[in-house]
């Protein structure tokens, strides 16, 4: 594939998609094969966020997608898994079942697609199995479906009563808090060991801490603390980009002043990525540093897409124009938007480069770099927020690393 105008299934000339294969990746990049694998089993949701990438963004082809994942396109996703970790000497594969609400799918359908992942796999690959879950479908006989197939659970809680009730709502406008409080505390009555953690998304309005603390109730393993999604074309809440300020990067700091102790009560991954970035390691996930990214998306029509977070910059973002039916994966390995968030430094802005804390930053998430006409070689739109975050956690891990030296010295 020489150009990306194709793939896009628009006329996009912004980078990526301006220059041929070979230019963008460079001398000397070798792929990364894909080791996490996102299958989107039903297109629909029962709730109706207010901050959904999905359903509210720039990117509506959900509408004209099957909802529900069909057999026949499981088990070829299946197949090209097992595929895939064969060719390249995979030991370990992640797969995530996702949606709109994967739960949606029905028992039957997450059975069927556990049972058939672990058919095609070869013996010697183990299997990572998580769901992403709103929660409203947790009950006690999806929880044993669930712990039958050795699937994890992911739930999406967005802090206390007040602030979920006011983003996470059904369509009719009732607040599914209650409905999620309960689900978690069956889950860890019943399954503890298939708790994975919560997923959080950041509202400005809300205190920081207060937020931290109503998660910690249920005694996550895990929590991810997400930026909503955004652009310098459509910012996020909040993010002026001409504000000088850090709003974002100021609430991040209170949780890490909060969370940062001897003993954390859970795991905030963006922040302890953060911390690993700071003392020379590299980061496991793609939201910061410049690990090359090893995630493919295939849709509930078998269609494969690169991150499906895309959808929040413009229609057809996250398209590659391949399916698994056509295509091996090893060809979404050459599309340019794969090649440009595996190559690290080569994919950053000049910007980007001339900024001290770029390894730790990596650019930021790369949708959230994207400006209408120009594409994605430039800043994260939270670029501001990123390096007073990494300022202060640099700063707090270095003051700590200098004691521990002195007391050993």
């Amino acid at each position: 594939m020489t150009s990306a105008v194709h793939a896009v299934g628009g006329s996009r000339p912004e980078w990526p998609y301006g220059p041929d294969l070979a230019q963008l990746a460079g001398d000397g990049w070798r792929p990364v094969p894909f080791r996490q694998f996102v299958l989107k089993l039903h297109s629909r949701c029962n709730l109706a966020c207010t901050y959904c990438y999905l359903y509210t963004m720039a990117d509506q082809s959900w509408r004209a997608k099957p909802k529900v994942m069909a057999r026949a396109v499981i088990d070829q996703a299946c197949r090209r898994i097992a595929a895939h970790a064969s060719t390249h000497g995979l030991d370990e594969v992640e797969v995530v079942l996702h949606g709109g609400e994967p739960l949606l799918a029905g028992m039957e359908t997450i059975g069927y697609t556990a049972e058939s992942l672990r058919q095609h796999l070869p013996a010697a690959v183990r299997l990572g199995l998580r769901v992403q879950t709103n929660g409203l479908l947790l009950d006690e006989p999806m929880l044993r479906t669930l712990a039958a197939h050795q699937v994890h659970i992911g739930v999406s809680l967005d802090g206390d009563r007040q602030t979920h009730d006011a983003r996470r709502q059904h369509a009719d406008g009732r607040g599914s808090f209650d409905a999620v409080r309960a689900a978690l505390q069956l889950l860890n009555r019943l399954h503890p060991e298939l708790f994975a953690g919560l997923i959080c998304t950041i509202d400005l309005r809300t205190d920081p801490v207060t937020t931290y603390e109503a998660l910690l109730e249920f005694a996550p393993p895990a929590v991810d603390l997400l930026l909503p999604h955004g652009n310098w074309t459509n910012p996020p809440p909040g993010r002026r980009p001409a504000d000088p300020g850090a709003p974002y990067g100021e609430w991040l700091a209170a949780v890490f002043d909060r969370w940062y102790r001897p003993a954390p009560e859970t795991e905030i991954r963006f922040l302890r990525e953060i911390i690993t970035l700071a003392i020379g390691g590299w980061s496991r996930v793609e939201s910061i540093g410049l690990s090359p990214v090893a995630l493919l998306v295939i849709d509930t029509d078998g269609e494969l897409e690169q991150v499906d977070t895309l959808r929040s910059a413009f229609d057809g973002a996250s398209q590659t124009g391949l399916t698994v039916f056509t295509d091996a994966f090893d060809t979404a390995l050459r599309h340019p938007g794969v090649v440009a968030r595996q190559i690290g430094r080569a994919a950053l802005s000049d910007q980007c480069l001339a900024c001290p804390v770029h390894r730790i930053c990596g650019g930021g998430y790369y949708p959230h770099r994207y400006l209408e006409g120009a594409g994605f070689r430039q800043p994260s739109v939270y670029c501001r927020d990123l390096r007073f975050l990494i300022d202060h956690v640099v700063a707090r891990v270095r003051t700590d690393l200098a004691a521990l030296v002195a007391q050993r010295s």
